[in-house]
């Protein structure tokens, strides 16, 4: 476990109700390539903190890199309505470009395909 990971799971295991230090466990299993285990990560904080703008784009984007299609368009998607209803301009653009960016359905590339590949 990194010293990272550690000090977040210490905070959580604490008590932390600061969305960052959630959004923190989620960010850093996604820098260890435990992409499974962060978008669960990101899941908790959504379920804790669903005005947490940044959670929705992290997750449609480590969804995507799991091929989950599906899950990426729903995580942006909620991420876009949570923007708007802030008023995070940037945050919306930012989900925007993302959504976007997804392939679009039933064009999606299967981990097994690599000739297909999101633009």
């Amino acid at each position: 476990m990194s010293k990272r990971l550690a000090l977040v799971e210490s905070l959580i295991a604490q008590g932390s109700q600061d969305p960052f230090v959630w959004y923190a466990r989620a960010m850093e299993l996604r820098s260890l390539a435990r992409l499974e285990d962060a978008l669960h990560a990101y899941e908790d904080v959504k379920t804790r903190f669903p005005h947490y703008v940044p959670t929705y784009l992290m997750a449609g984007q480590v969804a995507a890199e799991l091929s989950m299609w599906d899950a990426a368009r729903a995580w942006l998607q909620k991420g876009i309505e949570c923007a708007r209803g802030s008023g995070e301009a940037h945050a919306l653009s930012e989900l925007q470009a993302a959504l976007a960016a997804l392939p679009d359905e039933g064009d999606e590339p299967s981990p097994s395909d690599p000739k297909k590949t999101p633009r």
